[in-house]
């Protein structure tokens, strides 16, 4: 740690220890996100895959423009802003269900007893709540990011960003981590309960930005609301930015649905005994354990070279998670203990995903953040966060059409044996997101190859100029 502090400012380590509290927060709610609308606020599978994917999405829309807005008024400032309105709205996830109960609404405990929520109004609180979290939020996305982006040079900016994506990832764990425990313990209730320990956290967070967050390297740039909008403009019709966040976005949509389709999935296919937070914990431990080792051994290769590899790992992810339906066996002994073959096929998948991430995500910040002219940073590195809004957007929205389809709610049917029939080919899901990916995985070596041609283009022509 020593060494690396030599190499690294206070700003950068601050920057990423209040990410890793964020991303604690954030994972902690975010995982069973669908299962809070539908177990508690009492939404259908088609309007809970609706609220979480706007949810997701504005997260991932709006940071271009806070970004632009943090580097007109500073990263403190903003960070502050970020951390206190975070605070508030995991706060709001935590009272709303307090207040439809006492309303008579509702009933909360182990199971869910709705006495009139599913049919009042009240329940659409939360579109306020998650607008507060989405702005918030939005904050975190371009301000640490473009934080890792000052405090580093084209020397050490790979191993910062990897450092950077190694503290994300141990946040994740240990938020999806105190999720099996308190929904063993307290039931649904307990979707209600770990708002609390999300709010925490941010709280925490908030403070350490008061505190300890100084670089010397902060400057607000003065620049005119005009300025700005001309810097926005300027990113946006960048047309080879463009293409890129659209093609990545293809795999976005593939992880995404470690939330949008997969708790619903293996408590609907495995049974409620399944425990969805854990087997996405396995994402961020694989991320953590290979992200560093994966950063070093492409150091002499080329961002787009990483990615491309990272991209042909996810269909095959995709692929093994349909597999679990198709395995005759009812259970996977794994010595000491044992797993529903959906889960444990589930599992497998996953860990190919966080190989992949590590292959394609901090390379794709390394990249966005070298073409960041100075000042703008924060701006690139929220631009930088679209593929997500792309993918939640349309990925939580075709999640919750085909869970409708391919493995409704057994809540739906008269019977276990009724609803098998329904759900006989719920593996088909995954089989669409095997597409999705190997679409993008091909569209990125496209790419890569034209740009290759642009680019040998342009010198021949610069060359001929001077001549």
């Amino acid at each position: 740690m020593k060494a690396e502090s030599q190499v690294f400012s206070r700003a950068f380590w601050v920057a990423n220890s209040v990410e890793l509290l964020e991303r604690a927060a954030y994972y902690g709610v975010f995982v069973v996100i669908t299962l809070y609308l539908s177990r508690i606020l009492g939404f259908s599978d088609t309007e809970a895959s609706l609220i979480a994917g706007c949810f997701s999405a504005g997260l991932y829309f709006l940071p271009p423009f806070s970004g632009a807005f943090a580097d007109k008024i500073g990263f403190k400032g903003s960070l502050m802003i970020a951390f206190a309105l975070l605070t508030i709205g995991y706060f709001g996830l935590a009272v709303l269900p307090t207040m439809l109960e006492s309303a008579g609404l509702v009933e909360y405990g182990e199971k869910t007893v709705f006495t009139g929520l599913r049919e009042n109004s009240g329940r659409w609180y939360i579109v306020p709540i998650i607008l507060i979290l989405m702005i918030g939020g939005s904050f975190i996305k371009s301000v640490i990011t473009g934080t890792v982006a000052k405090e580093t040079t084209e020397a050490n900016r790979a191993r910062g960003f990897s450092i950077f994506y190694a503290m994300v990832n141990i946040g994740a764990f240990s938020g999806k981590t105190i999720v099996k425990p308190l929904r063993e313990a307290m039931g649904n209730e307990g979707l209600i309960t770990l708002n609390y320990f999300s709010a925490a956290m941010t709280f925490l967070a908030l403070i350490l930005v008061f505190f300890m967050y100084k670089s010397a390297k902060e400057t607000t740039e003065n620049k005119s609301f005009k300025q700005v909008w001309d810097s926005l403009v300027k990113i946006c019709t960048n047309g080879r930015l463009i293409v890129l966040i659209i093609i990545v976005t293809g795999f976005w949509m593939v992880q995404h649905q470690m939330y949008a389709t997969m708790p619903k999935y293996v408590l609907r296919m495995a049974g409620e005994d399944a425990s969805p937070s854990w087997y996405a914990n396995v994402n961020p431990l694989t991320v953590v354990l290979t992200v560093s080792i994966i950063t070093q051994m492409m150091r002499k290769r080329t961002a787009l070279f990483s990615m491309t590899i990272g991209m042909f790992i996810m269909p095959f992810s995709a692929l093994i998670m349909a597999g679990g339906n198709l395995l005759s066996m009812e259970s996977v002994d794994l010595f000491f203990f044992s797993m529903h073959p959906v889960a444990f096929m589930m599992v497998c998948g996953i860990v190919l995903q966080g190989i992949a991430e590590s292959f394609i995500s901090p390379r794709f910040l390394e990249f966005f953040s070298l073409q960041a002219p100075k000042g703008e940073e924060g701006l690139y590195l929220g631009f930088s966060h679209l593929h997500s809004f792309l993918a939640a957007i349309i990925g939580f929205v075709i999640s919750g059409n085909l869970l409708s389809k391919y493995c409704p709610d057994p809540m739906l049917y008269n019977s276990r044996e009724e609803w098998a029939q329904h759900a006989q080919h719920a593996h088909y899901i995954w089989y669409f997101f095997a597409i999705v990916a190997t679409v993008s995985a091909f569209s990125l070596i496209i790419y890569g190859q034209l740009i290759k041609y642009l680019d040998a283009k342009k010198a021949a022509k610069e060359v001929s100029l001077q001549e």
